[in-house]
This record gives C-alpha cells, structure tokens and sequence, in this order.
C-alpha cells in the first residue's frame, strides 16, 4: 500500500467487501447501462457501430469492474492495480488498427460515471451510518478513479506501441490505402493497385471474417487461406483486428461457399459482387452491414449474404418500431411455436406452393396444410389481404431468432 493512500477502518472495508461481493454477482441492468453509457456517446459512435470493436469495448469495461470489485474483496480499500489481460490488450489494438486514436478511451470515463451511481445505491444499500458511509464514499471515489486513471494510461501507451508496430510494417501502408479507396478519396489506380498488390479492375467480392475461437489470428489466416483455394482466387487481405480480417476476391460472390465446415469459429459476411473501385468499395460496405444485422441478432447464423440480410438490415433501425409492428401484424403467430411461423415463411417464399413446401421442408404435404390453417389463424386479419406485411414480419424474426 502506498503511503499516501488512505488507510481504512475495520467497519469500512467490511462494507467494501460486502459491496465488492454484490458487483461480482451483478445484476444484468446493472452491466447494460454501463455498455448503453460507454458506448452511447457521439464520440464513441465509430466503435459503437463496429461489432468487433464494441463487443471488445464490453469486454473490456466488464473485465475491468470485476477485476476492481475483486480486488476489494481481497483487500478491501487498497489502491488496484491495471488488469492489462491478452484480451484488453488486443482491444486496444483493435481500435489502432481501425485507425482510431485515444479519444476512443472515453468509454471507461462513461463507463465510471454509472460504475460510481451503481456502487453508491449499493452502498446505502448496506449501510446508513452516516461516519461509515463519508469515509466509504471517500476511499472508494478515490479507488474507482484511481484505478481507471491508471488502466486508461496503460491503454494509451499500449495503443502509442501498437501505432509504432504497424508504422513499420507493410500492414498499416494496405490499411491506410485501403481506408482512402473506402472514403473515396483521389487516390491514383496505379499507385493504390501498387500498394495493396491487387487489381482494382474486374470484378470483386468483399468479405468479413470474424473469429471468437481461442486463437483468432490462427483461425482467421487459415479461413482466408480456404477461402482462395475454393475460389481459385487469392485476393486482397487486411487485419481489422485481432479478431477480424477484410477480404476482397476477383470472382462472383457465387463462387464463395455457404458453410465453412472446417472452421466453426468463424463468422463470415459477404457482399455482393462489384465492379472496379466504386464496386470495391459498396462490396465492402455492404459485407460490414452483414456483419452488423448477424451480431444484433440472435439467430446463431454466422454466415451471410447482403441479399439474405437487405430487408432485415433496414427494418431494423428503429427496433421499438419494428417490434410494435410485428407485434400488429402477427398477433398471436409471433410467440406461436417457430415451426408454424417457418413453415409459414418458406410457403409465402415459395410462391405459396403448398406441394414445394413439402418438398424444401421434407414434410408431408398434409403436415403443411395443417400447419398452414393453424398459423392463419392466429394472424389477427386474413393472410390474403396481408401477404407482404406477415412476410416482412416472419423475416426479422427469422433473423432474430425468436
């Protein structure tokens, strides 16, 4: 213990302890309104919008309070030390290598600020002695911002050794012009194509790769690696981050496979296939909403197309929205059982084909039909004067797993 810091009495690392207990055990709208807060800033919007980044952000603010509340239960009121785990670690890199710089570290300061209102309810929630509560409220304020002063000074020098690391690589040179062609800048074809070693002329599928596996660098080399030899076209590759890597292929989005088999770690998003620079770029742009709408989701999938996601990615900017009205149109069918509402949904997709609905579903055709009456009958109005409306409603909850 350093000799400045503030001893504690007996009663009021009692009070820690039993505290510091309390978060390790926190409530699930106790750890929502710290992501809502570090990330619901417009400075933080760049990562908020970046599911790798934002999930590595949560990560990292909750690895940082259960590291903090440990501390205390062990030694209650001493001054905590940095929990620079791999895994912070790597989000620091991660937002280095999506070229953002250390403003992006305001999220612990947010994060503090409803880390600090939760820790005082609990507080008084353990205590109304007025002598113990001043000096708890002291000591802890002190800890809290301490602790996160010191690990957002680690995380910069982190982030100043990161940018150092790739300025002398090759890899932050692709970055860089890869970033340029994406914003549209004036960048010459021959020197961009000279930079990256990829042709800018043709044809071009952009895909995302992301991996929560136990070794994603490994993983996300190896997926690529596949990837152009089921192509038969070695494209051009980025690291995102630790935990995801871009790609571009010269060849149709057909061509990419459906089902990575081999690599079970791996989410995969694709965009659809574009011509030259301005096909470079909306194919890229279109594989990062893929990977937006499957990690809002909860559907599981971890691999998809831009067309299978279109609808979805823009019915689902205003959530509340988009719930009441599924709620309208669906009645009682939307927490009907989802083999009613799947059926339902490959029917209307098949042009209403009762016949090739028991094909694709391997089912009888009798099972459809009746499956068919009973899901009808739940709409709140006929099928047929709201065909289109039931079938946007059963796509989002298709893709929202529910």
């Amino acid at each position: 213990m350093e000799s400045d810091w503030p001893q504690v009495s007996a009663a009021v690392g009692d009070v820690i302890r039993q505290g510091s207990q309390l978060v390790l055990n926190a409530r699930d709208d106790w750890v929502s309104a710290m992501h809502d807060a570090a990330l619901g800033s417009v400075r933080m919007a760049a990562v908020a919008e970046d599911p790798v980044l934002a999930e590595g952000t949560r990560r990292t603010n909750l690895a940082n309070i259960m590291h903090w509340a440990a501390a205390n239960v062990s030694r209650p009121g001493e001054r905590v030390s940095v929990n620079m785990t791999p895994e912070i670690v790597n989000a620091t890199r991660d937002l280095v290598r999506r070229g953002l710089d250390e403003s992006a570290l305001d999220s612990f300061r947010t994060a503090q600020s409803v880390a600090w209102q939760l820790w005082m309810e609990i507080c008084f929630g353990l205590t109304d002695d007025t002598k113990v509560l001043h000096e708890l409220l002291s000591v802890t304020s002190r800890s809290i911002s301490t602790f996160i002063d010191d690990t957002v000074e680690a995380m910069t020098k982190s982030m100043a050794a990161e940018r150092a690391d790739l300025a002398r690589g090759t890899h932050a040179q692709r970055r860089t012009t890869v970033a340029l062609l994406l914003e549209g800048a004036p960048i010459p074809r021959a020197r961009a194509e000279a930079q990256l070693g990829y042709r800018l002329s043709g044809r071009h599928t952009a895909v995302v790769l992301w991996s929560d596996g136990p070794d994603p660098a490994a993983e996300l080399e190896a997926a690529a690696a596949d990837l152009g030899r089921v192509t038969d076209r070695f494209g051009l590759s980025v690291i995102a981050s630790a935990s995801s890597w871009w790609l571009w292929l010269p060849t149709d989005s057909s061509s990419i496979p459906d089902r990575l088999d081999a690599h079970p770690t791996i989410g995969m998003a694709v965009g659809r296939t574009g011509n030259d620079v301005e096909g470079f770029r909306t194919s890229h742009f279109q594989a990062l909403t893929v990977q937006r709408v499957l990690s809002r989701m909860t559907s599981g999938r971890r691999i998809a197309r831009f067309d299978d996601v279109r609808l979805v990615s823009l019915l689902d900017t205003d959530r509340p929205a988009v719930d009441e009205f599924v709620t309208d149109v669906l009645g009682d069918l939307h927490q009907a059982p989802r083999e009613l509402q799947a059926t339902l949904r490959t029917w209307i997709g098949l042009q209403c084909n009762t016949v090739r609905t028991a094909q694709e579903t391997y089912t009888h055709r009798n099972t459809i039909v009746r499956r068919l009456a009973r899901a009808e009958s739940l709409l709140p109005r006929p099928l047929t004067e709201n065909l289109v409306d039931v079938a946007v409603c059963l796509e989002v909850l298709e893709w929202r797993g529910k």
